[in-house]
Formats: C-alpha cells, structure tokens, sequence
C-alpha cells in the first residue's frame, strides 16, 4: 500500500514538473498585461497581435516550408541509406558508412553548424553555388542531420521485417520494383511516418545550426524567438506556443483515434471469420 502511494506521488510530482510550466504559458498567454509574470485580467488581445506581426508569422512560415522539405528529404536519403545498411550485407566500407550515417546523432550542433557554414563558403567559392545563404542553405543543412534519424527509425524497421513476404511475391513475378512498392513500403510505412514527423520536429526546433547556415531574409521561427526572448518575453510569445501546442494536441488526439480504429478492426477479424 505504502509502495502504490509511493508510486502515485512520484507520478504526480512527475507530470506536474513536465507539465505546469506548459499550463502556465497557456494561461498567461490570455493575460491582459504587457508583463508576462503579472496577472491583470482575462483577454486575447496578444493573439491578434501575433498574427498581425509580419516578422513573426513570416518566420513561421519559412520554418513550416524548410521543415517540411527537409523531413521529405530526410526520408527519401533516409531509406535509401537503411536499405544499403540493412539488405546489402557486409560490403567493404559497411561500417564507415554506418559510423558516417550515425555521426550526426553525436555531434554537437556546433560543430555541425560551422562545418556547413565552411562547406557553404567553400562551394560558393569555388562553384559558385551557393551563391548566397538563406533559406536554402538551412534547407540542405536540415536535410544532413534529419537523415540520420530518419535513417536510424527506417533501419530498425527492415531490420524486423520477414523478408518471406518480398520473396514470396518474387516467386509469383512481381518485379523488384512492384514488390516494394506493393508490399516492402506499406509495411515500412509506420516507420517512414515516425521518421517524417522526427525530422519535422527537429528541424522546427533547431536553432544553433540554422543560426549557421542562414543569410539577411532568411530568419526561421527559433532564432525570432530567441532574439525576442533576449529582450524579455513578449506575451506574444506565450500565445504562439499556446497554438503550437494545440495544433500537437489536435495530432496526437487524431493518430490515438486512427491507432485504436486499427486496433479494433484488426481484434474483429478473427471473429468475424
């Protein structure tokens, strides 16, 4: 008895320490006062300021675009760089290629930040492409670091995945090509979705290789946040991550529904039959 109270309390204290900071910024972003610590009454006023702020929507909107593109791109190389891992066997560089492929995962944004910078500078210089940094640059940037998790989630998943299936339908003569398309994607597919929504996080939230890697007009939603925050929270601030969090809270309820529609069609098979 003693232990399940234990238990409970440390659960509660738990989801309160990762929580009530989230609940706080929700109910302060309704404050009527400019002060993001001092209560004055109840309104929405900040919200019609956040969308009246070019700055900021324009920056979330660049950070919605790049984050969309890199997380395409991540999967695309992603897979690719599962497939060579996980179907071609021990070839001679495996674990190089392995190492490289996993070496973004350990790196500090730092380093990764200014060797892309210098690998920018570098190509401009001597092809001129890029010609300038902006948007596209934090693009490409993306795309490298969101590779390896989305290399990392795709691998685990062909790595359990009963190769019988894709044999079974080459016995029949599908072409390679039809057999991944018919039965090897919808069957990676969970870890495709895990691994586009990782690397849209990612890139939504970087900060430190963005700040890099990015030129005049090229400003994303984390590094508009932080330079206002340097200068003392706007309440502004408070409603924005207010709506970020709906919008997650509105997925999330969305994929549980989906995931247990699933699982009951597939418990009302067997009894059907």
């Amino acid at each position: 008895m003693k232990l399940n109270k234990l238990s409970l309390t440390v659960l509660t204290l738990g989801f309160a320490f990762l929580y009530l900071p989230i609940v706080l910024l929700i109910g302060y972003s309704f404050n009527e006062s400019r002060l993001v610590t001092v209560w004055a009454g109840f309104s929405t006023k900040w919200y019609g300021e956040l969308f009246a702020d070019d700055q900021m929507m324009s920056a979330v909107w660049l950070s919605l675009k790049i984050a969309m593109g890199a997380s395409t791109g991540a999967i695309i190389l992603g897979t690719l760089a599962a497939f060579a891992l996980v179907r071609f066997g021990r070839f001679w560089g495996h674990t190089l290629f392995g190492s490289m492929i996993n070496a973004p995962l350990v790196m500090p944004d730092v380093i990764t930040g200014l060797s892309l910078l210098l690998l920018f500078v570098a190509m401009g210089q001597l092809f001129g492409w890029p010609s300038e940094r902006g948007s596209l640059t934090i693009l490409l940037a993306h795309i490298t670091f969101c590779t390896a998790y989305a290399a990392i989630v795709i691998s685990s998943r062909l790595k359990e995945m009963d190769l019988s299936l894709e044999e079974a339908a080459m016995d029949l003569g599908a072409h390679p090509f039809k057999v991944f398309w018919l039965v090897t994607l919808p069957i990676i597919a969970p870890s495709l979705v895990a691994g586009w929504l990782l690397s849209f996080t990612l890139s939504m939230d970087d900060l430190v290789i963005a700040s890099f890697v990015s030129g005049p007009g090229s400003t994303t939603l984390p590094m508009v946040v932080f330079s206002s925050v340097r200068l003392g929270v706007s309440p502004k601030i408070n409603a924005l991550a207010t709506l970020i969090v709906l919008v997650v809270s509105i997925a999330v309820c969305i994929a549980w529904w989906f995931a247990r529609k699933a699982e009951r069609d597939a418990q009302m098979l067997p009894d059907e039959e």
